[in-house]
């Protein structure tokens, strides 16, 4: 079966409007919605381990409205940092005063929000790639900063993401610094990120990194840049706390 089949049997991103009954399909995760009386649905998911979330919506209509949508990956298996590690699988060269821009893929997880009187409404959220999902420290143990920490591999475009599983950030790279340095991971704080959706993909607002020396110490210094784009903006679901760069250093 073809990569492109596979993505085919999944359920696209997008609203949806209920009457009577809804079915989606995303990886290892079953989504069900049911009208159970004139004005009351069911919903329920269930997972990769057999694991079963229910709900009951009681709703002021006679059909229900979603929206299905990837989020920021900061809420499983539990919120505890706003900011994201990416470890660069191939570490990229750039000699001293020069320039790069590549995209990398970035984990996402997955909002379903009921929509209501012009709001939208956290509902549920999970992920469907729960075994790759995991913190890490970065900085020293008495002072460093908890991360979400993911593999991350170098793309061609915006068109490579995985479904439901990540999606692809362009990071623009450029190195003020008088000597070549490798970069193999990026760290910033993806609160500062918006997620765009079209169909089954996702893409995420671009990250400036720019290595730099401060007073003794080479840093590499990121910062988070809104993008054009054809996509659709997802709902917020965390709550967002702004940072508008921060200090990283170079391995």
């Amino acid at each position: 079966m073809t990569e492109e089949t596979i993505e085919n049997t999944f359920s696209n991103y997008g609203l949806y409007d209920i009457g009577e009954s809804l079915e989606l399909n995303l990886p290892g995760t079953e989504i069900r919605i049911r009208k159970i009386s004139e004005n009351v649905f069911s919903y329920s998911r269930k997972n990769f381990d057999d694991d079963l979330i229910e709900k009951i919506i009681p709703i002021n209509s006679s059909k229900l409205q979603i929206e299905l949508c990837p989020i920021r990956p900061l809420n499983y298996p539990a919120r505890r940092t706003a900011y994201m590690y990416l470890d660069v699988e191939t570490p990229i060269f750039l000699s001293e005063n020069s320039a790069a821009t590549v995209f990398l893929r970035c984990p996402i997880e997955i909002g379903v929000f009921f929509i209501h009187d012009n709001h939208k409404d956290s509902l549920d959220c999970f992920t469907c790639d729960p075994i790759n999902s995991r913190f890490c420290l970065y900085g020293s143990p008495e002072s460093g900063s908890l991360c979400k920490y993911a593999k991350s591999e170098i793309v061609e475009s915006y068109d490579d993401s995985i479904p439901f599983v990540n999606g692809v950030l362009k990071v623009n790279l450029k190195n003020d610094l008088s000597k070549g340095l490798s970069i193999s991971r990026i760290v910033f704080p993806i609160s500062d990120n918006s997620i765009y959706y079209q169909d089954s993909h996702a893409i995420l607002d671009s990250l400036n990194a720019v290595l730099k020396k401060k007073l003794t110490l080479e840093i590499i210094d990121v910062v988070s840049e809104k993008i054009q784009t054809s996509f659709t903006l997802s709902p917020t679901y965390e709550k967002i706390e702004t940072v508008k760069h921060m200090d990283m250093g170079v391995e």
